[in-house]
């Protein structure tokens, strides 16, 4: 536990170092929906969407950014690093073994998407006037179910590339195929119905989160057919579990 609690903290100074990272996975949530917010249109009202403003509606989108560039980005390039540089393969001979090293990583991270979350949820209610989530047990369980399956993701990514370029890469694809399948480029109601449907079961749930963040949001952004919110978080289990099955599968230390 020791050596776990040491490694926490060398991980977390390390994490703060790396400023893209803080900027972009912590910070720029919050940045672009103070961005999107400073649009008047956007902070307008319409019967069309029950009297609700579109930003109101796009805020949980705005939280997943931070969610999955920490997930699918910056957790495997740093592995992917550390197993260029021999790291993994050194520490396997100390008492501070590598697999310390993946749950310093994983805490870490974790910590780094609530702070994210937290922040944008404050700034959202203090700046924005958007109310905080309606239905706060739900959407812990939405936030920590959609992460954990968007690090299973990660962590399959984290186990077979080799080099912190192939990483980054990779990390790429799978940030910009996330976000457009969970309706984060395009509004899901302007979707083809084989990409709603495919949406449904792609990581983060982002129809989940919405739904818990505020129930008439949801009942807007909510397709013809889609899931119940129940059904959608044990979707979001199932990738996580077998995600997290596949990538402990396929992880080397070297």
């Amino acid at each position: 536990m020791k050596a776990l609690l040491k490694m926490v903290k060398v991980e977390t100074k390390l994490f703060l170092r790396d400023s893209a990272t803080v900027i972009f996975g912590v910070l720029f949530p919050t940045g672009l929906l103070l961005g999107l917010g400073a649009i008047p249109t956007l902070r307008e009202s319409s019967p069309e969407t029950g009297g609700l403003r579109s930003i109101d509606i796009w805020a949980p989108t705005a939280l997943v950014f931070g969610m999955v560039m920490i997930a699918v980005q910056h957790i495997p390039v740093v592995i992917a690093t550390y197993r260029e540089r021999g790291i993994l393969r050194r520490l396997s001979t100390t008492p501070a073994h590598p697999r310390n090293v993946l749950l310093a990583q994983v805490i870490v991270a974790f910590a780094s998407v609530v702070v994210s979350a937290a922040l944008l949820i404050f700034v959202a209610w203090l700046v924005l006037d958007i109310a905080p989530p309606t239905r706060p047990l739900e959407f812990v369980v939405a936030f920590i179910v959609g992460y954990t399956a968007l690090l299973g993701l990660g962590m399959i990514s984290a186990a077979v590339v080799r080099t912190s370029s192939a990483a980054n890469q990779t990390g790429t694809l799978l940030f910009v195929a996330l976000m457009f399948f969970g309706g984060a480029f395009l509004p899901r109601v302007l979707m083809p119905d084989l990409l709603r449907e495919v949406g449904e079961f792609i990581p983060p749930g982002l129809q989940a989160l919405t739904a818990a963040w505020s129930a008439e949001a949801g009942e807007i952004t909510a397709t013809a057919g889609g899931q119940p919110f129940w059904l959608q978080i044990a979707i979001m289990a199932t990738v996580a579990v077998i995600a997290g099955a596949i990538a402990a599968k396929l992880f080397r230390w070297e």
